[in-house]
């Protein structure tokens, strides 16, 4: 059941509240324990003749009267006294929260595999991970927990977990929600979005959340359109680009969903391109100089002295990203790594900008490999930071891009992504909702098994 179809039914009467909770709460009862989505699990009883929708939010958003801690031992116990600019909208609207989310600590993780509280499997294979850092909302969406979850996306958080977990995730353009209530990572990337099943669940959720917030100074000022108007009017007459620089190095599995991705557009009318994005081989180094060195100033506040525990706590990830953004902001070493860094961002927003002069979208996979078994890559941090070689360029440009289910290989869900240019989420709506209603990839349901041999 959709968030689509959960506002038919409460419109035609077709259900109750009750019914939709009791359905979403006997899913969690069944596969929770296989799956370790949650960390925080809510009783909620909504009031008779209302229109809840149930959802869960990740763990780093803070959550008034409800433990939140950023799936880390040194917040165990942290219970927040307001909550999340996201948090209070989505309530407003008649979101019920069900619970608090697992993901990696503090969101340092492109696998999950870096919580301090549980590994979060994947639902289609439970051998694998569904992605990070956002894994539980992928997985709890994927697996019918809820409708709908919250996310953040710093460097491909929200779009790789959604690519191998065959949902639907916005990284909105930096700025369009407030971050205000979310645990920071990094300060100049981070994006407030969602996971869910559907495009247009999504576009719903993003004309609730989107818009300017008084208590963050980076959030913009630019009128929110009716996300979901136009979504229905298809891509004929489109130009869509394809960056060369994503399309090598990637698994052939990959390459094989994406090149039916491309076929299907266009089979829909639209003109396919190709394009360069010619600082695409320098933006994963720049991301883990500039991130590094955000998350060290961000975590500063972690003492222990006016809420949750010593820095002893601190997990393996976060002590070594504090210690190399110590580093690359020391004396010294600041003009040398730091400042040059943020000169290739630069150049890296540029090449999306020169881009966008000629097509309406860039269209790429999200992951260079299948979802990874569990425990393969995450002893080797250079393998794991690789993962988010396709993701982490839009984040140093600010761009939006939406995760949507392409295909899958062996059973294992593998997604595209969607780029636009700043503030276009409406567009690529339009562009993932016409691929989504040509193959219907969502109502390819879990399996919650083992259930590849390769």
């Amino acid at each position: 059941m959709n968030l689509n179809d959960i506002l038919d039914g409460y419109s035609n009467k077709s259900f109750s509240v009750h019914e939709v909770f009791t359905t979403f709460l006997q899913q969690i009862d069944k596969y929770e324990s296989k799956v370790h989505s949650f960390i925080t699990r809510i009783d909620i009883n909504p009031k008779d003749g209302s229109n809840a929708i149930p959802i869960a939010h990740k763990d780093i958003y803070s959550t008034k009267g409800i433990e939140t801690t950023a799936a880390s031992h040194i917040l165990k116990g942290y219970v927040p006294p307001y909550s999340a600019t996201s948090v209070i909208r989505l309530e407003s609207k008649g979101f019920e929260t069900l619970g608090k989310l697992n993901c990696d600590a503090f969101a340092h993780g492109t696998t999950g595999e870096n919580s301090d509280i549980v590994i979060t499997k994947n639902p289609y294979d439970l051998s694998r991970v569904p992605g990070g850092s956002s894994s539980g909302s992928a997985a709890a969406v994927a697996a019918g927990f809820v409708p709908v979850a919250t996310a953040t996306d710093t460097g491909g958080s929200i779009r790789l977990p959604s690519s191998y977990t065959n949902t639907v995730g916005i990284k909105p353009t930096y700025g369009r929600v407030s971050r205000y209530g979310v645990i920071a990572m990094t300060s100049s990337t981070d994006s407030i979005g969602h996971i869910t099943k559907t495009v247009w669940d999504s576009a719903y959720v993003l004309g609730i959340t989107a818009g300017y917030d008084e208590h963050d100074a980076t959030s913009s000022r630019i009128d929110v359109p009716a996300y979901t108007e136009h979504i229905d009017d298809g891509v004929s007459g489109m130009t869509l680009g394809l960056p060369k620089e994503y399309l090598v190095n990637i698994d052939p599995e990959i390459e094989r969903v994406f090149n039916e991705v491309v076929a299907t557009y266009e089979k829909l009318g639209a003109r396919i391109v190709e394009v360069s994005l010619p600082h695409t081989h320098n933006a994963l180094s720049c991301y883990y100089i500039i991130t590094p060195s955000e998350i060290s100033s961000n975590l500063g506040r972690f003492d222990g002295i006016r809420f949750g525990l010593d820095r002893s706590k601190f997990g393996e990830e976060a002590k070594r990203r504090i210690l190399i953004g110590t580093f690359c902001l020391s004396a010294g070493y600041y003009d040398e790594y730091y400042r040059k860094a943020q000169k290739v961002r630069t150049l890296v927003k540029n090449d999306f900008d020169n881009v966008f002069t000629s097509v309406d979208a860039i269209i790429a996979p999200v992951s260079p490999v299948l979802a990874p078994r569990v425990g393969s890559v995450i002893d080797d941090p250079l393998k794991t930071y690789m993962l988010d070689v396709l993701t982490v360029p839009v984040n140093l440009a600010g761009n939006p891009s939406l995760s949507v289910p392409g295909g899958f290989s062996h059973g294992l869900p593998v997604g595209f992504q969607i780029i636009g240019k700043h503030f276009d989420e409406q567009l690529l709506y339009t562009i993932g909702n016409a691929y989504e209603k040509e193959t219907q990839h969502y109502k390819t349901l879990p399996t919650f098994s083992d259930s590849t041999t390769i």
